[in-house]
């Protein structure tokens, strides 16, 4: 089995905190005490590109129950947590190619490795997987049956991909499953997020001006934490619909142009590049704090940033403090990557419960219905996501009404009115 990963022997500390996410994921335990037995994935190969959190060892361990050989590389360079990386290695003979603060090239050579193993499918956290296979690794992809997306950033590359008619296997989105981003993207994004930031600052969010570029799920959602811990909370957005939702919800509403001078706290959540470029980082106060918790660090225009910085130095870890031309301090979290996994442990296992029992029962879908899916990009099917709704309501011992006879007679006739 081959491997690469920090140090082995963080084995025993993974397992434990893999044990005490497991705990608090009781939709995708179910699931896979139901792979254990019946293996509706034997002999399937699966390369996952994904965040290697204890959770994601979760979900691994659930695959490989499955009956599944698989495969785990990092999805970003700072978000691998070594320890579950040993401890998927050691404790559950699965091949990790994962260090934290690992170069882009080591990255990438990282990413080649996993798919040395030629996978049947894919699991995939930004499309980075997908992305490689497709410009440098051609040779694999008639092998390849199908995939599935993780997030936001992925979706929109594999959109632009199928559109092009260059994708050439199908995806399914299951950052789009209605139990994924109404609770991971805004739940876990908003909690994860100010985990990071506090963590790596130990500043006060009450009493700051904190801007949240991005107004989409994981904006509401770091807007909501932020606003509930005292801060006075900034919205930009490119989306006129969406900044309307931000001021219907109570939040200033601004160009990025405006708030640069008045905010304390800056996180960009968009997906897009340079969200916070060069001329905003001249007009900062000093001191600010600039993060980013899209996924890839082309949020933050760090290279601009650097045309104006006459020195910078880390300050503390995951802060980097750039002196500008102008002498003020702009300091910039995690490298500009993602805040919540870089300088924190990501979501809670609580919401990744449902995250991840999308990816394992989409992949589950895949594989039965392999012959049926064009080049394309697929929703997560909703009777998957109506089942996790339902599973998660059940482990926590909640029950909801059902339609009677007469309510869905109702709801499907055009006859019966007032």
């Amino acid at each position: 089995m081959n491997f690469d990963i920090k140090d082995i022997k963080l084995a025993k500390e993974g397992a434990l905190r893999i044990g005490w996410a497991n705990q608090s994921m009781p939709v995708l335990n179910r699931i896979r005490d139901r792979f254990e037995k019946k293996k509706p994935l034997k002999g399937v190969r699966i390369t996952a590109c994904l965040h290697v959190t204890t959770e994601t060892a979760s979900l691994m361990q659930t695959l490989k129950a499955g009956g599944a050989g698989v495969v785990l590389c990092a999805s970003n360079p700072l978000s691998t947590q070594d320890d579950a990386a040993a401890a998927l290695v050691k404790n559950d003979k699965i091949s990790v190619f994962a260090i934290k603060g690992e170069n882009h090239k080591t990255y990438y050579q990282h990413i080649n490795a996993a798919l040395d193993t030629k996978p049947h499918y894919t699991m995939d956290d930004g499309a980075d997987l997908v992305s490689t296979l497709h410009s440098e690794r051609a040779e694999l992809i008639a092998g390849v049956r199908g995939g599935t997306e993780e997030t936001t950033t992925g979706i929109i590359r594999l959109r632009s991909m199928a559109a092009d008619g260059v994708l050439k296997y199908p995806i399914i989105a299951v950052n789009d499953a209605r139990t994924k981003h109404f609770f991971d993207n805004r739940y876990g994004t908003g909690q994860s997020t100010i985990d990071g930031i506090i963590r790596a600052t130990n500043r006060l969010i009450a009493g700051s001006s904190f801007v949240v570029c991005g107004y989409g799920w994981c904006g509401r959602g770091l807007a909501m934490r932020a606003r509930g811990m005292g801060a006075n909370v900034i919205i930009t957005e490119v989306d006129a619909v969406a900044a309307l939702e931000a001021v219907m919800d109570g939040f200033t509403v601004m160009t990025i142009k405006q708030a640069a001078k008045v905010g304390d706290i800056f996180c960009t959540l968009t997906g897009n590049i340079n969200v916070i470029a060069k001329e905003h980082f001249k007009t900062m106060k000093d001191g600010a704090i600039v993060a980013n918790s899209g996924h890839f660090n082309v949020e933050l225009d760090l290279k601009g940033l650097d045309t104006i910085t006459k020195s910078k130095r880390t300050i503390r870890p995951f802060v980097e403090e750039h002196v500008i031309e102008n002498g003020r301090r702009i300091n910039v979290l995690g490298e500009g990557r993602l805040i919540n996994l870089a300088a924190a442990e990501g979501h809670p296992s609580s919401v990744m419960d449902m995250s991840f029992a999308n990816q394992a029962l989409s992949i589950e879908y895949m594989v039965k219905n392999k012959t049926t899916l064009d080049n394309n990009v697929y929703p997560v099917p909703a009777d998957i996501d109506m089942a996790i709704a339902r599973e998660k309501l059940a482990a926590m011992g909640i029950s909801i009404d059902n339609l009677t006879a007469e309510q869905k007679k109702y709801l499907s006739s055009w006859t019966m009115g007032t």
